[in-house]
């Protein structure tokens, strides 16, 4: 091989390695939230919900996603009954959860129910795919009861 190509060659790998290296966990950490960004954002849209009620939240949850989401944190709002009345993934709003069970087969949103019915908010731990990566990943989510509703909302991070 002539000397140009295994140059160019040599500067490519270094390159290539340089740039998977932004990507590493450690990286990749720093875009992801925390435990405390989750209760935050988790009390600001149940706040939200109680001020403007639900259809008028799910609306400005849907236009507003730069307020409403940090970093890879995002709120769901899920009714006692199991269906889902917000969720960044429109695909899943009027789907009922409660039957769903997570990659290990937990049915978390049973667990959800409980949590936000036994009146004090709580954490839920489940598997979950990462919105980013698309790989199934632990998730701890906060979950509270609305207030004056049968509805809860949570806010998952990626453990």
């Amino acid at each position: 091989m002539p000397i140009q190509r295994r140059h160019l060659l040599a500067t490519a790998t270094v390159l290539c390695a340089a740039a998977l290296a932004t990507l590493s966990p450690a990286a990749f950490a720093a875009e992801r939230g925390t435990r405390d960004e989750a209760k935050v954002l988790s009390d600001a849209v149940t706040a939200h919900i109680k001020k403007v009620g639900i259809e008028q939240a799910a609306k400005d949850l849907s236009t507003d996603r730069a307020k409403w989401t940090n970093k890879d944190l995002f709120a769901f709002v899920q009714e006692f009954s199991g269906v889902m009345r917000y969720h960044l993934n429109e695909k899943m709003i009027g789907k009922n959860f409660l039957e769903v069970k997570d990659a290990s087969g937990k049915e978390f949103a049973k667990e959800m129910v409980t949590v936000a019915k036994g009146g004090k908010p709580g954490w839920v731990d489940y598997e979950w795919a990462h919105p980013v990566t698309k790989k199934v990943e632990d998730k701890s989510a906060y979950i509270q009861r609305v207030p004056g509703t049968e509805l809860l909302v949570g806010v998952g991070f990626y453990r």
